[in-house]
């Protein structure tokens, strides 16, 4: 999702709509994937922060698109993406 809105100013990304439309997508499946390891490993899913905030947040995506404030979408992608993905990254490494 980073190479969607990389060199992009928010005032880029509000004006791409393609863009807007393929970040909207992937936080959906970020957060279906973490409402699915909910039910499968609530532990492990567990020790994501704001998990419910993630699931909620795809819920918004996928019910409420009238709702859904390019702002917010940016902040997530900016500062909280990169600290989930730190986190993925300790939680789940690579397979080898």
């Amino acid at each position: 999702m980073a190479e969607f809105t990389a060199g992009l100013s928010f005032e880029d990304y509000q004006q791409r709509a393609i863009v807007r439309a393929a970040v909207e997508r992937e936080l959906q499946i970020v957060g279906e994937a973490l409402a699915q390891l909910t039910k499968l490993d609530a532990v492990l899913a567990g020790q994501i922060s704001d998990q419910r905030r993630i699931i909620a947040f795809r819920n918004i995506l996928v019910h409420g698109y009238a709702d859904v404030d390019d702002r917010l979408v940016w902040d997530v992608v900016t500062t909280k993406l990169p600290a989930l993905r730190a986190e993925l990254d300790v939680l789940l490494p690579p397979e080898r």
